[in-house]
């Protein structure tokens, strides 16, 4: 959607708090490098516009998950390293070669396929993904066993990074953290790479010991808490709010909304706003989230439907068609909006759908 001053929803994204978390996050892992993680269309926010951003800042490493989105961020950063994370498939090795992105390798037949690729002479760059936990992408512990005895297995091409990837970090008393960077550690120490990385967002709030040198920070760049045990010193990033398109009167036994799953008690009145699952929206919100008008804070009531959230705005009676409420904000974060729908802050984010219309604010990238 163009962004209209009239467009009945908007979503608001913040460049400057975008630019102040990276910032933040640079200097907690400092001396090691930051990088960033932009996958999903930078979290659903917008590649074109939140990488550029981050770059302005000094960041010259980005990951993302897959080589379409890498070929798609090319277009929009020239000159950075650009690290595809989900491996080299068959047939791939020539197209990274031809968008200059850097692999990463996830087993000993990746590693084996880029070296017989690079066999021309040309020591091209790949990272190396080593599991010490996940059990999802990277070399099992057995073949980064065998990794760490014949390093040899990976010359004929430049190691780029060593990494793994923690799976509790954002439980910081879960013994699984020290436990993976005890194997990581001895992987690195036996491989001997250039550059190590091992802590994402969460990592970097467990101390220097998992910075290695190189983090990956992801969600926190969006405002998203490190941990569950902290307070969260990031910044908000995004803010969605939506029109009211319609204000009605209710009484006691009438219900609202699909499945009639909400009974009113007595008199009310019900707003219905331009947002629904189809923008992202979640629809487990419905009788559990909140928004805000001000100070105040109004309920989602009966079902989340696929345009539309109706509220009660009972204790409002000024409000009108057409007054914003705010869904997602400094106020109600998307921390918040993910404790409520029983799932975490990255889901919210990325689902922020393609209706709304975007404004960016605080930057010129």
């Amino acid at each position: 959607m163009t962004n209209s001053a009239d467009a009945p929803a908007r979503l608001t994204i913040d460049l400057a708090a975008l630019a102040t978390n990276y910032r933040l996050l640079a200097e907690r892992a400092a001396p090691a490098r930051c990088a960033a993680v932009v996958k999903a269309n930078a979290y659903g926010l917008g590649v074109e516009r939140i990488a550029p951003a981050l770059a302005a800042c000094g960041c010259k490493t980005f990951f993302v998950a897959t080589l379409d989105e890498a070929i798609a961020l090319r277009a929009s950063l020239a000159d950075t390293e650009i690290i595809a994370l989900n491996g080299l498939l068959h047939g791939e090795a020539s197209v990274y070669r031809r968008h200059g992105i850097v692999p990463t390798l996830n087993d000993l037949g990746q590693i084996a396929a880029w070296r017989d690729h690079c066999a021309d002479g040309d020591a091209l760059p790949a990272a190396v993904h080593c599991d010490t936990g996940m059990a999802r992408l990277g070399l099992p512990p057995a073949e980064a066993a065998v990794l760490a005895d014949e390093p040899e297995r990976m010359a004929g091409f430049t190691v780029r990074a060593l990494m793994s990837h923690l799976a509790c970090a954002d439980m910081p008393s879960d013994p699984l953290n020290e436990v993976q960077l005890q194997q990581f550690a001895g992987l690195v120490r036996a491989i001997k790479p250039p550059q190590a990385s091992l802590a994402a967002s969460s990592g970097i709030f467990l101390g220097p010991a998992y910075h290695f040198d190189m983090v990956r920070p992801g969600i926190s760049l969006y405002g998203g808490r490190p941990n569950q045990s902290a307070d969260n010193p990031m910044r908000p990033v995004v803010r969605l709010t939506a029109k009211i398109l319609q204000i009605r009167d209710v009484d006691a036994q009438q219900t609202v909304g699909y499945g009639a799953t909400h009974r009113f008690e007595g008199p009310a009145r019900v707003a219905t706003i331009a947002a629904g699952y189809a923008d992202g929206y979640l629809r487990s919100l419905g009788g559990k989230g909140e928004a805000r008008v001000g100070n105040a804070v109004v309920p989602v009531i009966g079902r989340i439907s696929m345009d539309l959230v109706t509220l009660d705005v009972s204790a409002l009676p000024a409000l009108q068609p057409g007054d914003e409420v705010e869904l997602i904000g400094p106020s109600t974060t998307i921390d918040a909006v993910a404790d409520r729908a029983d799932t975490i802050s990255y889901e919210v984010i990325v689902r922020l759908g393609q209706r709304f219309a975007r404004d960016y604010v605080g930057g010129t990238a």
